[in-house]
């Protein structure tokens, strides 16, 4: 098939894996793909954000930068028809944003299908924790593209339930959830615990204060052993500061290691070299990418007992899940994992089977999405 992908990234980090994932994955199924967004996309480093944008935000009230934003939605519309116009796609697949009503504005102008990725119910998120001043554009904008895509394909079962509250019928709305490519992942024992060794535990993904590693690390520093632990955290954000300053005052900042961003290519490295890996916290509509990722490296991991995750992961056999609500719950999984290096095997053989078994992959997303393409394809010709 012949598929425009548009876009309105303009940072380099998990949205970025997600949609190169997919676009290589579809490329190496044999299909076509023309990808638009900002310029920018390509030029942004790891981590990085758009310059523009970013001076934009610091520098005007967020109402103007909503307007601005909403307004952006003319040259980025104008650019996907001129791709749609060239590259003459079977379908246009778009990765939702808010304001962004380019791929709904094109595809019906064209007579193409539509298929809608969304990650967030964004207009609630954002009035939530940004400040959303254009709260009911932004509710209007959501519901305009979310209704008129010929199929609606969110991330979790959770978000499916936010889709179909604003009125889009069950029967448009698929679920495809991340993925990995299992290749990058191969299931390695990282070797025996021992005094030269410590265990590790570890965690991926951007550092925020409510994903509580400042609780790992005082259970590290209250910790008598044996084994001895170690904490990894692969990656930046906001809360490393403080971390690495409760770490210092603990005394263990020699047990506490932060990489700073790493590049995309190292990262299945250092999930092999954890025992036990971290989803602390999560937002409750997510798929969390690094959840996949642990689960493909065949590492025993904790994370919240919550439904979107339980989309994924089933206590006791893939994973030990924790009340979030509980004082104390999040370590005492961690405890009993230290505490049974059987139990952290069994886990890790399960999930890595899970994957392989359900082909969480981004291949197996690929297959998924053609199909549905396909399938909305026969309807607009039979309509």
């Amino acid at each position: 098939m012949r598929i425009l992908y548009s876009h309105r990234i303009g940072s380099r980090d998990g949205q970025g894996v997600h949609l190169d994932s997919l676009v290589s994955a579809l490329r190496e199924a044999g299909h076509e793909i023309r990808v638009v967004g900002p310029p920018s996309y390509d030029r942004v480093a790891l981590g990085s954000d758009n310059r523009v944008a970013t001076w934009l935000r610091q520098r005007l009230p967020s109402i103007a930068v909503e307007i601005i934003e909403f307004a952006y939605g003319l040259p980025a519309t104008r650019r996907l028809a001129r791709a749609a116009a060239e590259f003459a796609p079977d379908v246009i697949y778009e990765r939702y944003n808010l304001f962004h009503l380019s791929g709904a504005l094109v595809a019906r102008s064209r007579g193409l299908p539509l298929l809608l990725e969304v990650n967030a119910p964004l207009a609630e998120e954002r009035a939530r924790f940004s400040g959303l001043r254009l709260r009911r554009l932004a509710r209007w904008a959501e519901t305009f593209v979310w209704r008129r895509a010929d199929r609606v394909l969110p991330v979790t079962k959770v978000l499916a339930d936010h889709v179909a509250a604003a009125g889009v019928p069950r029967d448009r709305i698929a679920v495809v959830a991340n993925g990995i490519h299992l290749h990058e992942f191969p299931a390695e024992d990282p070797g025996p615990v021992s005094a030269e060794r410590p265990l590790v535990l570890g965690f991926v993904g951007f550092v925020r204060d409510w994903h509580g590693l400042d609780g790992v690390i005082r259970a590290i520093a209250a910790w008598q052993g044996p084994p001895r632990l170690s904490l990894l955290v692969v990656g930046e954000g906001p809360a490393r500061p403080a971390l690495e300053t409760l770490a210092a005052e603990l005394g263990v900042a020699d047990q506490v290691t932060f990489t700073g961003l790493a590049e995309r290519a190292a990262v299945p490295a250092h999930i092999r070299s954890f025992d036990i890996a971290l989803q602390p916290a999560s937002v409750p509509y997510a798929s969390p990418l690094k959840v996949f990722e642990y689960m493909a490296a065949g590492r025993a991991i904790v994370a919240p007992d919550q439904p979107n995750l339980r989309e994924v992961l089933e206590h006791d056999r893939t994973a030990l899940l924790f009340d979030p609500a509980e004082p104390g719950a999040l370590w005492a999984a961690i405890r009993r994992l230290i505490e049974d290096p059987a139990l952290r095997a069994r886990l890790g053989e399960a999930a890595r089977a899970d994957v392989v078994a359900r082909d969480l992959t981004w291949a197996g997303n690929a297959r998924r999405v053609i199909s549905l393409m396909q399938e909305a394809a026969q309807r607009g010709q039979a309509a």
